[in-house]
């Protein structure tokens, strides 16, 4: 799939925005005033910020507010449905706090939850995708979930939270890895079934379906070599997991918290472009590019 900057920025910052408002849901921290404004300003403008930058994606931006209407069979309905709330709840809770300093418990635990109920629908865009055998696995959702609330906690300053969800989502992607490289091969999915010529004997290219490219090679076919994804894929652990992981057992420091949250975001937008990068669409079996 084309890696495209702005779905890149959105499935990043969106999921760190989400995850903070989980964690300030939940009361993790409570803060009040003025610090309560910084900290529901800061989660809003990761979460908001970057699902501004999806509708970059859109054909047609205008027309998004339409993806509203299918939320009974769209993961992407269900996701917008699912952000508003959870903002508008996000929003109430978050006033208690600035203007009255008080904390509503329900209100907030219910805000949480909308915020999880949102990674997950983000991820499940991408998972239920038969096209994408890579993509179509439980560890989609999971990897979105750890990783959200990961970045989440170590914007909080939960730090022992971070760590172990940061340990746990860098065992979940080398996982996801190792199992979603053959999964297209293991998917059945060959040259023969995407032509519908299987019947008739071996299939194998000839020729390119046309001389030119179309929508659907530049939109789903991206082909990142091996050597090159190796690197890649050892720097966003590294940036990703690693070094925010050392950062936070040092004795504790704003200095060593800033840089992990900085590596921790420069790994995951790593991260996010290889998600997409080395997703194989099936329809680059029928252009001869698997």
């Amino acid at each position: 799939m084309h890696p495209a900057p702005s779905v890149i920025i959105f499935t990043t910052f969106s999921g760190l925005g989400f995850g903070l408002l989980f964690w300030l849901g939940i009361g993790a921290i409570t803060p009040t005033g003025v610090m309560a404004f910084i900290w529901f300003t800061i989660a809003y403008l990761a979460a908001v910020g970057g699902l501004l930058a999806s509708a970059f994606h859109l054909g047609r931006p205008e027309r998004a507010i339409k993806a509203f209407r299918q939320w009974q069979t769209s993961w992407l309905s269900r996701e917008g449905i699912c952000a508003v709330a959870t903002l508008l709840i996000m929003a109430a809770y978050g006033a208690g706090l600035v203007f009255f300093g008080a904390a509503l418990p329900v209100v907030g635990w219910i805000g949480g939850l909308g915020a999880l109920a949102t990674i997950f629908t983000t991820s499940m865009i991408y998972a239920q995708l038969r096209t994408v055998p890579r993509w179509r696995h439980w560890t989609t959702p999971a990897l979105f979930l750890a990783l959200s609330l990961g970045g989440g906690a170590l914007l909080a300053g939960q730090v022992t939270e971070a760590i172990l969800l940061l340990v746990i989502a860098g065992a979940l992607q080398i996982y996801a890895w190792i199992t979603g490289d053959t999964r297209l091969a293991r998917s059945g999915t060959d040259m023969a079934t995407a032509t519908g010529l299987g019947n008739i004997g071996t299939v194998r290219a000839f020729e390119p379906p046309h001389t030119g490219t179309n929508y659907l090679m530049r939109e789903f076919i991206h082909v990142v070599g091996r050597k090159h994804a190796t690197i890649l894929r050892v720097l966003a652990l590294a940036f990703g997991f690693v070094l925010p992981v050392v950062f936070l057992l040092l004795p504790f420091s704003h200095v060593w918290g800033a840089l992990a949250l900085i590596s921790h975001i420069a790994g995951v937008l790593v991260l996010r472009w290889l998600f997409f990068a080395q997703a194989e669409h099936v329809v680059g079996l029928y252009y001869g590019k698997r």
